[in-house]
């Protein structure tokens, strides 16, 4: 559960954040509070960039890692073929 809500927030992050930067870089035109105001620019890939972060860490979580190979066993304890 922890892992979804993690990766579902820091997709909206990173879609909000790419949305300011267009907004704050003027590409959709327009008039609005945001529109061409810089400051959006310099926020937009921040927030992105965080909810990169939060996606990647909730696509990692709940992974197993692969166990760890153990040493070869011993001529000795091999069974007999």
């Amino acid at each position: 559960m922890k892992r979804t809500v993690l990766m579902v927030v820091g997709g909206l992050m990173v879609l909000a954040g790419v949305v300011w930067t267009l907004q704050g870089l003027d590409v959709f035109g327009g008039t609005g509070g945001m529109n061409g105001q810089k400051i959006w620019a310099v926020i937009g890939p921040i927030v992105a960039v965080i909810g990169l972060v939060l996606a990647l860490v909730g696509a990692r979580q709940g992974r197993t890692p692969a166990p760890a190979p153990g040493p070869e066993p011993a001529e000795s304890d091999r069974p007999a073929a």
